[in-house]
């Protein structure tokens, strides 16, 4: 199950600093999926903001909203 892969994804990413320094980088869900997809994990940014709100280990995942720009 694909929430399963994000939660696992989240665990991992709490114990190596480099892979969280890179998931907070990331811009939206889509791009920190695709991180997670070239670590072998499977998910999408549609289904990690799924778990908006939730307490995953020492994760709390929270959807930010991000006004776009206008010209």
């Amino acid at each position: 199950m694909s929430l399963d892969q994000a939660r696992a994804f989240l665990a991992r990413m709490q114990n190596e600093p480099a892979l969280k320094e890179q998931t907070l980088a990331a811009a939206t869900a889509d791009d920190v999926a695709q991180l997670a997809c070239k670590l072998g994990y499977q998910f999408s940014g549609d289904e990690l903001l799924r778990l908006s709100g939730q307490r995953v280990g020492r994760v709390t995942v929270s959807k930010q909203d991000i006004p776009g720009e206008y010209n």
